[in-house]
C-alpha cells in the first residue's frame, strides 16, 4: 500500500509525561496529538501496546490482542465517573523523567480495582450494555486471555511453564473448574481491557480527526509467557511439556558479537497453514482496526527465521530454518484486503526477503544512523532512498542521534574505533555539518528525501543525548522507561519542526 507523504513522531505512550509513574491515554495524549498538528505532522508511531510481562518490554507481551493496563489514565476514569477526585488525592511520588512500571502497576491496580467496584455496583443500563457488546465483539481472544491472567494471579504471578501440569497443559476439566472459581477475576480482567479499548479508541479517533495517523507495531514474535502460547501449543515448536524447542534471535550483529538471544518460540509454521493461518488472520485484523498502519516487526523472519536451541544462552548456535510468507501473506491479504503495513526489513536481507516486501507493495525502513559505515553505495544513505520507503533518523533499538554522534567504540554496538571515526567523518562531509546540530542536520536530510513518510523519535526532535535512548539491544536492564518532561517541547522547537515540514511538502 502507498501511503501519503508526511513525517511523523515516533514516542510511545509510555514515555509522555504524567503524574501516574508512566505515561497514559490521557490528558497528556491528547496535548501531544494537539502538538504533533501543530508542527504539521502527519504520523504518530507506537510501539505494540500490549501488556508487557518480563523486563516491561513492549515485544515481551502478555498477549497480541489485549492492551496495557499501565496505559489506562486515572484521570480518564474521573471524567467518566468510574472514579472520584478524591481517589486520586493520594498519589505516590512517582519520578518525572523515567517510568517506574512496578511501582505503577501496584497503585493503578488499586484504582482499576476501585473503578471495577464501582461499575459493577452503579453501572447504569447504557454503560453495561458497551461492557457486554465489547466482550462478545472481542470474545474470540477476550475470553483465554482473562482466563489466562486470572490463572496467573492465583499461581502467584508464575510463567505458565511454572503451573501445575493440569493448568500447563490444559486439561479440560481442571480449566473448567478455574473458570468457574476465577470467575470474579475473570471478569474483573475483561472489565480492564474495556477501559483500556475505550480510552485508546477515544485517543485515536481525536488524533485521526486531527489528520493523523497512528502507526503500530505487530512484533513477529510473541512471548513465551503470554495467553497466545498458552492456548495454541500446538501452533509453536514446544516440547510435549510446553518447553520451546528452540528460540528466537539474530546471529552476531551490529549490536552484538554473540548475536540477540530474543527468547520467543517459533511458530510451527506447518499446523499453522494446515488451519489456514486463522491466528495471524484475527492478529493482523485485530491490530488494524486499533491503528491506521503498523510496522511488522523482522520482517525478514517470514522468509526465514534464525532458530536457536532452547537450552542455548546466546544466539551464535543458531541457523536460518524457512517460513512460508508468501502464502501468509497471500492468506492475510485474501481475507483483510490491502494490508497497509510497513516492513521492518533490517538485518540480514536477502533477496528473497525483498522480494516479498516488493510483491505486497510494503514500504521498507532507512535508517539514517547505518548510513555512514561504507561508501555512497550504502543503502541508508538518502540519495538512494526510493519512494515507497519509510526513513528514519533512528528507531527505538538505536541510541539517540546525538547519543550516536557522542559514542564510543564497544558500547551501544560492535563498531570500532577506526569505524566510528569513519562513520563520523564521513556523516560530516555528506550532510555538509560541523556537528554543532547533529539531530536537525538528521532531521534535515531525511525529510528532504523522496520517502514518503519521514519519522523521527521524539528525543532527536529535543536534542536529547543517550540519556534518553529507549532500548539496548541485547540488555535486559534499564530499557523501556525513558520518558520525557512535561514542557521539553518548547514553542521555537515546534515551529522549527513545522518549517521543515512545510519545505519539504511533508
Amino acid at each position: 500500500m502507498k501511503f501519503p507523504r508526511g513525517s511523523g513522531i515516533l514516542l510511545h505512550p509510555t514515555s509522555l509525561p504524567g503524574e501516574f509513574g508512566t505515561g497514559d491515554l490521557g490528558p497528556e495524549a491528547f496535548r501531544f496529538a494537539d502538538q504533533l498538528s501543530a508542527a504539521g505532522q502527519t504520523y504518530w508511531q507506537i510501539l505494540p501496546l500490549g501488556p508487557t510481562g518480563y523486563g516491561d518490554s513492549p515485544y515481551q507481551s502478555l498477549s497480541a490482542f489485549a492492551g496495557n493496563p499501565l496505559l489506562i489514565s486515572p484521570r480518564e476514569l474521573v471524567v467518566d465517573g468510574l472514579l472520584d477526585e478524591r481517589d486520586l488525592e493520594k498519589i505516590p511520588d512517582f519520578p518525572k523523567d523515567r517510568a517506574d512500571f512496578t511501582a505503577a502497576a501496584e497503585w493503578k491496580n488499586q484504582i482499576i480495582g476501585k473503578a471495577f467496584s464501582r461499575f459493577k455496583n452503579d453501572a447504569d443500563t447504557e454503560r453495561r450494555h458497551e461492557f457486554d457488546v465489547f466482550c462478545e465483539m472481542h470474545s474470540a481472544w477476550l475470553e483465554d486471555f482473562s482466563l489466562f491472567r486470572a490463572i496467573k494471579s492465583s499461581q502467584g504471578g508464575k510463567a505458565w511453564l511454572n503451573w501445575p501440569t493440569k493448568f500447563k497443559l490444559r486439561d479440560e476439566r481442571t480449566i473448567e473448574i478455574a473458570a468457574e472459581q476465577l470467575a470474579e477475576l475473570i471478569e474483573s480482567e475483561k472489565f480492564t481491557q474495556f477501559l483500556f479499548f475505550r480510552q485508546w479508541m477515544k485517543l485515536k479517533a481525536y488524533c485521526n480527526k486531527l489528520g493523523i495517523r497512528i502507526i503500530g507495531d505487530i512484533p513477529i514474535f510473541v512471548a513465551l509467557d503470554s495467553a497466545d502460547v498458552w492456548c495454541h501449543q500446538d501452533q509453536f515448536k514446544l516440547e510435549a511439556e510446553g518447553s520451546p524447542t528452540v528460540l528466537s534471535g539474530v546471529p552476531p550483529d551490529y549490536f552484538s558479537k554473540t548475536g540477540q538471544l530474543w527468547g520467543n518460540p517459533i511458530y510451527d509454521w506447518e499446523a499453522m497453514q494446515q488451519d489456514g493461518f486463522r491466528w495471524w488472520i484475527s492478529r493482523v485484523r485485530a491490530t488494524l482496526s486499533m491503528v491506521d498502519i503498523a510496522r511488522i516487526d523482522h520482517f525478514r523472519g517470514f522468509i526465514a527465521a534464525w532458530e536457536v536451541p532452547g537450552a542455548d544462552k546466546t544466539a551464535e548456535n543458531g541457523k536460518w530454518v524457512n517460513a512460508p510468507g508468501q502464502k501468509l501473506f497471500e492468506t492475510l491479504q485474501s481475507n483483510l484486503g490491502e494490508l497497509a503495513l510497513i516492513a521492518e526489513d533490517l538485518g540480514v536481507i536477502t533477496p528473497e526477503v525483498t522480494g516479498l516486501r516488493d510483491r505486497f507493495g510494503f514500504p521498507g525502513m532507512r535508517i539514517l544512523q547505518f548510513a555512514f559505515g561504507g561508501d555512497s553505495k550504502n543503502h541508508d544513505l538518502p540519495h538512494n532512498y526510493v519512494q515507497n520507503s519509510v526513513a528514519y533518523t533512528g528507531t527505538h533499538d538505536n541510541d539517540t542521534t546525538i547519543g550516536w554522534w557522542r559514542s564510543v567504540s564497544g558500547y551501544g554496538s560492535t563498531r570500532d574505533a577506526v569505524a566510528v571515526t569513519h562513520e563520523h567523518e564521513f556523516c560530516l562531509k555528506y550532510l555538509k555539518s560541523d556537528g554543532s546540530e547533529i539531530n536537525w542536520d538528521f532531521i534535515r536530510a531525511i525529510w528532504s528525501s523522496v520517502a514518503d513518510i519521514a519519522i523521527a523519535p521524539f528525543q532527536d526532535v529535543l536534542g536529547l543525548g543517550n540519556e534518553a535512548r529507549m532500548n539496548l539491544p541485547a540488555t535486559a536492564n534499564d530499557n523501556w522507561s525513558w520518558r520525557v518532561r512535561k514542557d521539553a517541547l518548547t514553542d521555537d522547537i515546534l515551529e522549527r519542526l513545522r518549517d521543515l515540514t512545510e519545505l519539504y511538502g511533508r
